[in-house]
């Protein structure tokens, strides 16, 4: 089953950054307040997806970029993918 890492950016500037099988679903949890972290944050605006063939390998990505703990290197991960990928 498919899965997919992806990034978010609060409305007061930071980034989320999670992993799910179901994406159009997550997308919407996030949107109508149902996760903590995010539901002060709102509007979100989707910045970025990675697709992956199972959960496993999405969540070790999801877990490797929340590593990376400056903003700059996830803004030249969009740019060097030119955008969102939905």
């Amino acid at each position: 089953m498919k899965s997919y890492v992806y990034i978010l950016e609060c409305n007061n500037g930071p980034y989320y950054i999670g992993s799910t099988k179901n994406l159009e679903r997550r997308l919407k949890e996030h949107n109508d307040g149902k996760s903590f972290y995010t539901k002060t944050r709102r509007p979100l605006k989707l910045k970025y997806t990675e697709e992956f063939d199972n959960y496993e390998l999405a969540f070790k990505r999801e877990k490797q970029l929340k590593s990376w703990k400056k903003r700059v290197a996830l803004e030249r991960l969009f740019n060097t993918n030119n955008g969102p990928i939905v």
